[in-house]
């Protein structure tokens, strides 16, 4: 059975490689490539390394989600994000703090930028930039394409990093059912989609740490598709989430498995990337109960001892998933961990202020937003949600 199971896969991956090939070549010679851009995600790193991917795509002019969108806009808006058109094996140049790269992207126009400052970063700043510059000839109408990559790293005042998951973590998207999450991911924008009550105050409570004037960085880790990236970039912004590196996934075909890694396997790869990069600190991890974020959650805890500060699971599920939950709780608890199965914000906040990972003068105004967020949604939100 593994052996069939190998050949599809090998068969499906060439097929779809030499599919994406003959487009490419086909609006190559009809100049169909242009405008280009590229896209640069959010990296991160400490003070002697950095990691920053992005994409080198054809620029579809996906506009800013406005509140008054139909769904023809969501629609046609979704559509152009899964319909991309990558520019494979072009040359990237990135400066940054003084040194230079040359990247090339892949065959789906990914690329991955790694460089070793010579002088250490200031250690009071978060954020940096990068410079990115397309140095190929794709368009004949082709002008200079550049972009500007931000990076973030621990600084002297980060106690800890959070990391946390999106999906009925920070953003409702009802991933144990595939009608209601299609509905939110084709016919929502980033002003439409709603946010778990009192997330964006709790997480800006995390970032200020106890006494509410630290920079405690947050990275998101998700198996939704890199082709959601500004989406969920602008879902954060309209909704008051602190800003982060998105970890998402690639859900293409390639050779040995059917799609390019699985649930589990990329969010834990994911979050083992974050933490060893960010050797020194310690993290907090949030996710919920709906899909595997407990299991791997407990492997984390497992593979790196004593880095764990707590854990919050939200309760998403049915009650027959939270009796396994609650088995890993007790291993987790085994290894000098808090896992907390949680209703709401609110109970895993107090949780924080208890442990002084955030300052319990905020609980009020936690209290407040999630009681806001829970108000019910406009009539054009209840339509669009079916509700």
């Amino acid at each position: 059975m593994a052996h069939w199971k190998n050949v599809f896969t090998r068969i499906a991956s060439n097929a779809d490689d030499k599919f994406d090939k003959l487009k490419f070549r086909l609006r190559q010679r009809l100049n169909q490539l242009g405008p280009v851009m590229i896209l640069p995600y959010r990296g991160f790193g400490n003070a002697n390394e950095i990691y920053l991917k992005g994409r080198v795509l054809k620029d579809k002019g996906i506009l800013t989600a406005e509140d008054n969108d139909t769904v023809w806009q969501n629609l046609l808006a979704t559509y152009k994000r899964f319909a991309s058109v990558e520019i494979p094996h072009v040359r990237v140049r990135a400066h940054f703090a003084g040194e230079t790269q040359e990247v090339v992207t892949d065959k789906e126009g990914y690329f991955e930028v790694r460089i070793k400052p010579k002088e250490a970063l200031p250690i009071a700043q978060a954020w940096h930039e990068m410079e990115l510059e397309l140095l190929d000839q794709v368009d004949p109408r082709q002008e200079v394409v550049k972009a500007t990559g931000f990076v973030v790293t621990p600084t002297i005042g980060s106690q800890f990093g959070i990391i946390s998951d999106v999906d009925d973590t920070i953003l409702q998207t009802n991933a144990t059912s595939l009608v209601k999450a299609a509905q939110l991911t084709f016919l929502n924008n980033a002003r439409t989609r709603l946010p778990f009550e009192g997330v964006a105050a709790f997480y800006r409570a995390l970032q200020s740490g106890p006494n509410s004037s630290l920079f405690n960085p947050i990275f998101y880790v998700s198996s939704s598709s890199w082709n959601l990236y500004d989406l969920l970039v602008d879902f954060c912004i309209v909704q008051g989430i602190p800003k982060g590196p998105f970890m998402l996934r690639d859900l293409g075909v390639d050779v040995g498995q059917f799609i390019k890694s699985s649930h589990h396997n990329h969010k834990f790869d994911q979050i083992k990337l974050i933490m060893e990069t960010c050797e020194n600190l310690p993290f907090v991890l949030i996710g919920d109960s709906g899909q595997h974020d407990p299991e791997i959650y407990l492997e984390v805890i497992k593979t790196f001892p004593k880095r764990i500060k707590a854990v919050y699971i939200r309760d998403v599920s049915q009650d027959i998933r939270d009796a396994s939950v609650q088995d890993i709780i007790i291993k987790a608890k085994e290894l000098g961990v808090d896992m907390l199965l949680v209703p709401d914000t609110v109970a895993a906040a107090k949780h924080a202020a208890g442990l002084q990972l955030i300052d319990p003068e905020i609980l009020p105004d936690i209290q407040a937003e999630k009681e806001e967020d829970e108000q019910a949604p406009s009539p054009v939100e209840q339509i669009i949600s079916g509700e």
